[in-house]
């Protein structure tokens, strides 16, 4: 059996110093004391049962037995390192490639800056972008497909085991067709609206989450003639007068046939752009630069950077 004196921190200690040949030296390069680096020798000699080193004077050197014993031990350390970045690129730690999901209406600006700045930040990286809805965003960090995913929010984080970097915060507008009795207003009442045809995302989009919850907060539920699967088609929908809908002012470069207007006050609905990883992997390299390139964006945003103008023809 192993002796419990016997650690890969002890290992290290020995082969640096049957490098260098001095505890001054090893002491410098390890940033230990002397005392400690003599301790360290000292107790994996107990641990072995058998001496390593002579005294000649203040120095110590080596035996027979640490030249044998060096050659295991630089096998061992050697093995448990690379063992560590096998395993840690498995689980995609530190790994040269990052997974990540997005909603397909933040594909227009913030996603795009974000992955420059983080091909700055780490020019070795390769990153895999995934498009989708909350749901299968969610889905995909949970099974361990992506690494981290940037989705809208109708709140906070409620998962203790997933870590949140909010981005914007995103109002949802009324979209109406170009010529629209509601057309080029500063404010539109969501009441106005009950005789009109709807159409919205389906389930699983944080927009369709949004479409529900300010018809909540109006009182009453709308003609809902249509539900699409992405919001390109649903923006083109609106756009060619099939009917109305409610969508994120992020979306107002994405076509010239929309007006976003914003709603009234009582009836305002808004998102919450965050990134999202797991708690356990928030001191990844990779996810720490994604993050910090998070942090900076919502900065840049609250300069007044980027932020889609309400009541912006599309």
């Amino acid at each position: 059996m192993i002796d419990e004196e016997i650690t890969l921190k002890k290992l290290e200690v020995f082969l640096s110093f049957m490098r260098l040949h001095s505890l001054a030296r090893v002491s410098e390069e390890l940033g230990q004391s002397t005392v400690s680096i003599h301790r360290a020798l000292h107790s994996l000699e107990e641990g072995l049962r058998c001496p390593l080193f002579r005294r000649e004077g203040r120095t110590l050197a080596p035996l027979p037995a640490a030249f044998a014993f060096a050659k295991h031990a630089q096998r061992a350390v050697a093995e448990t390192e690379e063992g560590i970045r096998k395993v840690r690129e498995q689980a995609g730690f530190n790994g040269t490639r990052l997974k990540i999901g997005s909603l397909y209406s933040l594909t227009l600006r913030c996603i795009p800056q974000l992955l420059m700045g983080l091909k700055l930040r780490r020019p070795e990286l390769q990153i895999d972008l995934t498009l989708g809805s909350n749901q299968e965003l969610l889905h995909g960090l949970d099974d361990g497909r992506l690494d981290a995913v940037v989705i809208g929010l109708q709140g906070p984080v409620d998962d203790p085991q997933l870590l949140g970097v909010p981005l914007f915060e995103d109002k949802v507008h009324l979209a109406a067709p170009l010529g629209s009795p509601y057309a080029g207003r500063a404010h539109v009442d969501l009441r106005e609206l009950a005789g009109e045809k709807f159409m919205t995302l389906g389930g699983g989009f944080v927009t369709a989450a949004s479409f529900d919850h300010a018809f909540q907060r109006a009182g009453f539920v709308p003609d809902t003639v249509m539900r699409v699967s992405d919001i390109f088609s649903l923006i083109n929908l609106v756009g060619g007068g099939m009917g109305y809908s409610l969508l994120p002012g992020r979306v107002a470069e994405f076509s010239a046939r929309v007006d976003l207007i914003p709603l009234d006050e009582p009836y305002a609905s808004s998102q919450t752009i965050t990134l999202i990883l797991s708690r356990s992997r928030e001191r990844d390299p990779n996810l720490l630069a994604l993050a910090a390139e998070c942090r900076m964006y919502g900065k840049g945003l609250g300069a007044g950077l980027q932020r889609p103008a309400p009541g912006l023809r599309l």
